[in-house]
């Protein structure tokens, strides 16, 4: 999916067929893959739909689907589902653009970026505990409450509460949005910078205006399909809005908050349950309609460049440069305010954080002092560190196996397999949670570290097959020739293939290092009492929030470091990696 991101996937030189292993090498390497994909993610969507339509066995037909969408909020969740993936999608591709554009023109461009890529390596609860700091109800603690009392002038005790039951949705999509607008500068920045100069220059030579350059030259040839992408990826982000909101929702407005990702979890857990698979029924389908919808705008041939009609030249004279550099310099200050509010917040005591607010207490470093002189944080640390390396270095391995054979298809076998792919790496793991579960317990059992390991590597396979599949078949033709003949046998052939592909294996390891070490729902769905990952602990202490504020800000800024420290090191990786098999 992400290696078709940027574009032009659709022109250039056919998959390689001479690179091709043997039938029955295809099929050893195929077989890890399929065994994970076949027994944790296909069979579960199965079983889940199987679950929907029986009880016991017994043939039901609509009857739950009928029970689950009459319960008492069913249909205000689902409405706010779907404003989620329409609004904050749309919100988040168009900021982005602006973004992308502006730090082109403004010669702080890459200070800007790098601010906006750091919240995208946060975990969601971190960004969670940090908005639910800066929209405290108690305007003595909460920032934004005590400026919109300010400049609304009402009373301390009347200020606007946006955690409260009438603003909370908006809150957290301002969270979300603030989140993933870096990922969508990152990857439009990626395809501005791959449009070719002169497809301007034709247009304005046929006499075509701004608009007309807009059109013809970025969004047609290149941009309408990288922001379908983004949108589409964005939407199905808001699908797994889980943890922030289970984390920045007080319990008391958590039902006017909740989505599908949430209620579907309230209504089974981890168990198969007969309205729980109805829901996620729903939910599958609303995502695989997304996804469709997403391939039919990627797979599109690029249509070629329309002659505009001749025009007058348009009068409007290019954005000054002041204008662009006050636009990047406000993107960066406002999305640098919440990560100062949670180092703020990291650097006061347990009373003082209580009690007041940040600005009005002396820095104090009693909480990381705390943290780490207790033994359940490096615990968490420890724990999360070893799975997150075992899991990174077996979806590698395991897709690295998948995607050499799966590069050199061609067609309608090709496509399908692409749609599978996709539809693997979307599919909601609380959809699939009580059927996983069933699994785990006939080959292992729940709740233990392999269990939770062998979830995380399940999930994780199919969008490293996804990137490593094409930026294999984007090869160019001598470099496949030459490992072809140096390598002899297929595992040098893959090897030597691998070194090339060096920036999509890097986005892989990076991307799913930092997606275990980020996860809340895996663990708290699959883990037991000797597999407590790091999003379990941080969840944990948000129980007590106000009380615990200041050592749950500090644990939030050791558990962000390695991630964020990861992401922005490894950030060119990342865009060559993930938009590989697009630019030619």
């Amino acid at each position: 999916m992400l290696g078709e991101l940027a574009v032009l996937d659709d022109v250039g030189p056919p998959r390689r067929g001479r690179a091709y292993p043997a039938a029955g090498a295809t099929w050893a390497l195929l077989l890890p893959a399929l065994l994970l994909l076949g027994g944790l993610v296909a069979w579960p969507v199965l079983r889940t739909v199987h679950a929907s339509i029986t009880t016991d066995g017994r043939w039901v037909g609509a009857e739950h689907f009928r029970t689950a969408l009459a319960a008492p909020g069913t249909a205000a969740v689902v409405g706010r589902t779907v404003l989620w993936a329409l609004l904050v999608p749309t919100v988040v591709t168009v900021l982005g653009y602006l973004l992308a554009a502006a730090s082109r023109r403004s010669q702080e461009g890459w200070l800007v970026r790098l601010i906006l890529v750091v919240p995208a390596a946060l975990p969601l609860v971190v960004t969670g505990v940090t908005f639910r700091l800066m929209y405290d109800p108690d305007p003595q603690r909460g920032l934004v409450t005590l400026l919109l009392a300010r400049l609304t002038g009402r009373p301390l005790d009347d200020a606007p509460q946006l955690l409260g039951p009438g603003l909370v949705t908006v809150a957290l999509m301002s969270a979300f949005v603030w989140a993933w607008v870096g990922l969508a500068v990152l990857v439009l920045r990626a395809a501005l910078d791959a449009v070719p100069p002169s497809l301007a220059d034709v247009v304005r030579a046929f006499g075509g205006n701004r608009r007309d350059v807009l059109w013809d030259a970025q969004w047609r040839p290149l941009l309408l399909r990288t922001v379908a992408v983004v949108f589409a990826l964005v939407a199905l982000g808001t699908s797994r809005t889980f943890d922030l909101i289970l984390v920045m929702t007080p319990g008391s407005v958590r039902d006017e908050a909740s989505v599908l990702a949430l209620r579907v979890w309230q209504t089974s857990g981890a168990a198969t349950t007969g309205e729980g698979a109805a829901l996620g029924v729903v939910w599958l389908v609303a995502v695989a309609a997304g996804m469709l919808v997403a391939a039919l705008f990627v797979r599109q041939a690029w249509p070629p460049p329309r002659q505009p009609a001749p025009a007058e030249p348009d009068p409007a004279t290019p954005a000054p440069r002041r204008v662009i550099r006050l636009l990047a310099a406000g993107a960066a200050v406002a999305w640098l305010l919440p990560l100062g509010v949670l180092l703020a917040t990291s650097l006061q005591g347990r009373v003082d954080a209580a009690t007041r607010g940040w600005w009005s207490s002396t820095p104090s470093l009693d909480s990381y002092r705390t943290l780490l002189t207790g033994i359940d944080l490096w615990r968490a640390l420890g724990f999360t560190l070893v799975l997150a390396t075992v899991v990174t270095a077996v979806v590698l391995g395991v897709a690295l196996l998948a995607a050499y054979p799966l590069a050199w298809l061609t067609g309608p076998p090709a496509q399908a397999t692409g749609l599978l792919l996709m539809g693997a790496a979307v599919v909601p793991v609380q959809v699939i949670a009580g059927p996983v579960n069933e699994v785990l317990g006939v080959v292992l059992s729940s709740g233990t570290i392999r269990g939770l390991a062998l979830v995380h590597v399940a999930l994780g396979v199919p969008f490293a097959v996804l990137v490593l599949r094409n930026a294999f078949a984007d090869l160019p033709a001598e470099q496949v020739r030459a490992a072809r003949v140096g390598g002899r046998h297929w595992w040098g052939t893959l090897r030597l293939l691998a070194r090339h592909n060096r920036p999509a294996v890097v986005a892989v390891a990076v991307l799913e290092f930092v997606q275990v070490w980020n996860d809340l729902v895996v663990g708290l769905l699959f883990s037991g009492p000797g597999a407590a990952p790091l999003g379990l602990f941080l969840a944990g202490q948000t129980r007590g929030f106000v009380a615990g504020s200041g050592l749950l800000a500090a644990g939030s800024v050791l558990a962000s470091a390695l991630p964020v420290l990861l992401v922005v090191l490894a950030r060119r990786q990342l865009v060559a990696g993930l938009v590989a098999g697009g630019v030619r």
